[in-house]
């Protein structure tokens, strides 16, 4: 066999964020001082908490969000609530009416926030959740493109649920595993909390300065794509400023898109198994798979996209990166290889 015909095999490897993004990064206090971002001005986000949509038909959203894998917390005639197994009250909120998507909601550090944020031109004033489970109080507003998003501060935290058994692997040179065999139910993949959510746009240098100045909103990755020699950045993927603590690789991205829509939300899983397991259960179901199982780049999260029953795309992840002021920012060039490692091939019409 000729030097030429061998070929590599496959590795994986868990290394420095430095390394893993490449040559093309920047440090974010070089972005924040290059964009002028002043942290004194801004609304604190702590996290994303739940997504908020308006659905016709309660009992076949119900159904579906049982399947995969939420459990109701509260229900009215014209209202449910659903929760997983973290501490977050609820993660998804549903009203009963025309599709429509309401937005995801951020809890922020303090009521002050709740009434900066309600000084904004398009925000409420500050409303309380007086029938939520865990109360609180909300400020609802919208971005420069008309995309809703929430704020929260005040809600009770929840009692943990029971987190899944971490199982034993066995690799080739090192086995834990003897006399214990694995074995799994099949059922719904259980949903610990809310990872993300993103939104295509046809405003993007517009909506990064607005949520990166006005929130506490940092960019992990740019994509761009390059024209006449210059380079435009068409997809962002934004964590949560926490300073030294680290956070998800990202709680909301946007890309750039002819039309303006919710792209999908996404909520974590315990692992890979849960996952799979998950995928089986609803395409038993015969629920409609978007895209995956698969494992993206940028985020490394192992991801498996669904239509829900009203036509909106929602994400089960699992082992996704973590990040803090240390991590740079990463610029890439956008295209479909940029999106998965491994996994089916992207559908065409996944980004439109």
């Amino acid at each position: 066999m000729t030097q030429a015909a061998i070929t590599s095999a496959n590795h994986g490897a868990s290394i420095p964020d430095i390394d893993a993004i490449g040559s093309e990064q920047e440090s974010i206090e070089t972005w924040r001082q290059r964009c002028k971002i002043k942290k004194e001005d801004q609304i604190r986000l702590v996290k994303l908490a739940h997504m908020r949509y308006q659905h016709p038909d309660l009992d076949q959203i119900n159904t579906f969000l049982l399947d995969f894998g939420m459990v109701v917390t509260k229900r009215t005639e014209d209202q449910i609530w659903y929760r997983g197994y973290g501490d977050d009250q609820y993660v998804y909120y549903v009203q009963k009416g025309p599709k429509k998507f309401l937005g995801g909601t951020f809890a922020v550090e303090t009521y002050q926030d709740l009434e900066k944020a309600a000084q904004l031109d398009t925000a409420s004033s500050i409303q309380e959740l007086a029938d939520a489970p865990g109360g609180g109080f909300m400020v609802s507003l919208t971005d420069p493109e008309g995309f809703p998003m929430n704020l929260m501060f005040g809600q009770s935290p929840a009692s943990k649920g029971e987190f899944p058994e971490k199982i034993v692997i066995n690799y080739e040179n090192e086995k834990p595993r003897a006399r214990r065999f694995q074995r799994f139910e099949p059922g719904p993949a259980a949903v610990h909390k809310l990872g993300h959510y993103g939104i295509c746009t046809q405003q993007f240098d517009t909506l990064v300065e607005f949520y990166t100045s006005t929130f506490n909103l940092i960019p992990t990755d740019f994509l761009y794509v390059e024209e006449e020699g210059k380079k435009r950045n068409v997809a962002l993927f934004a964590h949560i400023d926490r300073g030294e603590d680290f956070v998800d690789h990202h709680s909301f991205f946007m890309t750039t898109n002819a039309t303006s829509h919710v792209h999908h939300c996404s909520f974590e899983v315990h692992d890979f198994d849960t996952q799979a397991l998950g995928h089986q259960w609803l395409a038993q179901k015969k629920y409609q798979s978007v895209w995956g199982v698969g494992r993206h780049i940028l985020g490394s999260q192992i991801f498996d996209y669904w239509w829900d029953t009203t036509g909106n795309m929602i994400e089960h992840y699992a082992d996704g990166d973590l990040v803090n002021h240390k991590t740079p920012i990463g610029y890439g060039p956008a295209g479909d290889e940029s999106l998965a490692v491994w996994g089916p091939e992207v559908p065409a019409w996944f980004l439109q």
